[in-house]
């Protein structure tokens, strides 16, 4: 059961991060937002790639999705550890 939890956590986690993707590709293509799948899509992004907005674009580009791609990341690494340890498996460094 426990392992389920997990896997689904980690699913999603791994859907989120593709939906990211794919809304930072679309500032790619022009009036891609405001169709009905990029609106969709920007009101699932936005509140949580706000949190990462502080950081200022350089020439240009913004690389906060980068950071925000990298802590979904490690929180999926996380959870893979909190499950090894709730499991009694072994963790490898």
């Amino acid at each position: 059961m426990i392992t389920m939890i997990f896997q689904l956590l980690h699913w999603a986690i791994q859907l989120y991060m593709l939906g990211i993707f794919i809304w930072v590709l679309m500032s790619w293509l022009p009036g891609a937002y405001q169709s009905t799948f990029g609106r969709w899509l920007t009101k699932i992004c936005q509140p949580y790639m706000s949190w990462f907005r502080f950081i200022p674009p350089i020439m240009g580009i913004d690389f906060s999705p980068i950071l925000a791609l990298l802590v979904l990341e490690l929180c999926a690494n996380g959870l893979t550890y909190i499950e090894a340890l709730l499991l009694g498996g072994v963790i490898y460094g």
